[in-house]
């Protein structure tokens, strides 16, 4: 039996995929202008896939800096843990001021709009990383549409 509690699974703003992509891309160059963000994530290294379902990333993270990121799929790379979105989940969770119910990664995957798997323990852990790491393309002033 399926859960209705977020029945409306249209995407809550405008947007155009390929902004999605673009901004996902812009993450790395946002982060190294977020000293604190990167301070926060000092004790981290790990090697994930994040981003749009769409075009997901493999991301290896070494003390809180991104230093690599590739396009998936890359043949025979592994990654710990994995969470995507679908480029509207994200469009919505860049607003200034994110719709009800899009504000959140866990809110997301609750939705059924976002997916985590793999190795929990590094993504729970730095939990808050995480959030404010996929959150850096809502204060460059994404707008979803384009």
């Amino acid at each position: 039996m399926q859960s209705n509690l977020f029945p409306d699974t249209d995407p809550p703003v405008p947007f155009a995929p390929d902004a999605v992509t673009a901004a996902f891309e812009m993450i790395p160059d946002l982060l190294a202008r977020d000293a604190a963000l990167t301070f926060r994530g000092r004790w981290l290294d790990v090697d994930c896939l994040l981003g749009p379902s769409t075009q997901p990333f493999h991301v290896a993270i070494r003390a809180g800096q991104i230093v690599d990121m590739t396009p998936a799929p890359v043949l025979m790379r592994s990654w710990r843990f994995a969470y995507r979105a679908t480029p509207a989940a994200l469009a919505a969770h860049w607003q200034q001021m994110p719709p009800a119910g899009w504000h959140d990664l866990l809110a997301l995957t609750k939705r059924g709009q976002a997916t985590l798997e793999g190795d929990l323990h590094p993504f729970m852990t730095h939990l808050q990383y995480f959030k404010d790491l996929l959150a850096l393309p809502r204060q460059n002033g994404f707008g979803g549409a384009s």
